[in-house]
Order: structure tokens, then sequence, then C-alpha cells
């Protein structure tokens, strides 16, 4: 009750703008209704890969057919297009952390957390790049979807059970082949996941790599099942 009429007031005092239209968004949230209707939900995809599909009820992917990967199932409720991109690219790199709220609350508007989850996980990054960007996005949306979620609360967010210790090569200018090489070695564990059922966090999955490559570190350590939870994915690419 004292959270939902301090929210009235600040919304009453210092009232939101949306990021996109730049007008009004008449929410606790910088973003509009209308302009929240526009984002592109990821769906149909694959229902283990939650790559976006052209037709529904086609069932796996040809890359999960072909190849079952590590990662059980991938819950990346929007499709990576230019407004979401905007969004996520001032929450990342203009460093306005605040974003981490809305993307948590778009995430839980269109999912419904599995409740079966024992830890989040946030993809860890490089001491490096960590200390020039000032914060590890996926920890932030992690400790987001707890505080706007309560079911959530109950899990810890485990950023010490998985480290970087090897900084790679940015992955945006390389093929999944070459992610795949790049990131060979990049992640060691620090804590036992023997049987523990994970939601590894992150912002984006493109070419699935990283979450690939950590899902096999995890269940090769014995975790007994890894999903990844991400805002979005991206479409696959034009043929």
């Amino acid at each position: 009750m004292v959270n939902r009429w301090a929210r009235l007031l600040a919304d009453t005092l210092f009232p939101q703008q949306c990021l996109l239209c730049r007008l009004p968004s008449a929410s606790h949230l910088p973003l509009c209704g209308c302009c929240a209707a526009q984002l592109v939900p990821n769906h149909p995809c694959c229902p283990c890969c939650a790559l976006p599909l052209a037709t529904p009820g086609g069932g796996l992917c040809s890359a999960c057919t072909q190849r079952p990967p590590a990662l059980d199932r991938v819950l990346a409720p929007y499709v990576y297009e230019p407004c979401l991109g905007y969004l996520i690219g001032q929450w990342k790199f203009q460093r306005q952390r605040h974003l981490s709220g809305l993307l948590a609350e778009l995430w839980l508007a269109a999912v419904d957390p599995p409740q079966d989850r024992d830890l989040l996980l946030p993809v860890p990054m490089h001491w490096r790049r960590l200390l020039q960007r000032g914060f590890n996005q996926a920890t932030l949306l992690a400790r987001a979807l707890q505080h706007c979620d309560s079911a959530l609360q109950r899990l810890p967010v485990a950023e010490r059970t998985l480290r970087r210790p090897r900084a790679v090569p940015a992955q945006s200018t390389l093929t999944a082949q070459q992610r795949l090489h790049n990131l060979r070695d990049a992640f060691s564990l620090r804590a036992p996941v023997q049987g523990r059922r994970i939601a590894l966090v992150d912002d984006v999955m493109t070419t699935g790599a990283t979450a690939e490559t950590i899902a096999r570190l995890l269940k090769d350590a014995g975790a007994a099942d890894v999903q990844l939870w991400c805002i979005a994915r991206t479409p696959p690419p034009a043929t």
C-alpha cells in the first residue's frame, strides 16, 4: 500500500516521458502504452531456443532438431528490433540503469516465470569490461526481476557462481562458429551446481553461443536443467 501511494505521488510530481515518442507515458515507466504495443512479440518461435519462426506449430527449428542444445529452454518474449534495441542500448551503453525496471516489467508482462528454478545466474562479464561499463546488465536484470515479482525473491542471484577469467574479442562481428571458438575456456565455475535448476539471465540472445557454452559447462558440472531468461531474440538472417 505504501509503495503504491509513493508511486502515485511520484507520477504526479515527476511524470515520466516515453523514451521512444517523447510524449508523457501516463505510467510509472518511461514507455507509453502505444509504444509498448509496437514491440514485436516473439511468437511463433522454436520452443527450445526461441528462434523466431515464420509459421506457428512448426515444432523445433532445424538447428535444434539436428543438434539438440545444452539449454533446455529459452524464454525470450520479444524479437530484437529497432525500438527495443534502442531501449536496451540506452540501458547498456548510455548507463541508464533505471531502465532495468522497465525491461524487467516488459519481460514479466509477457512471461509467466517457471516456479521450479533454484537460482538466477547472471551471465558474467570479464573484470575489465565490467570496470569500463560500471555494471553487469545481466545482474541488474536479475535483481529487477526479483524486485518486480515477489515469487522470484526467494531465488538467490548467484553472482559469484560463474566467472569469466578470460577476456575475449567482441562477439558482434563473428559468425556462430567463430563465436563458439572465441568462447572456448572463457567461463569457469566457482561453486557447485549439482542437481540445480538454473535460470541463466542475459539481455539478448543472438546466435546463442554464449548461453550454449555456459549451459554445457553447467550440465557437465551436474546441473539438472538450464534455461535462459532474456529480453529478446534476434531474428534469423534474411535469405
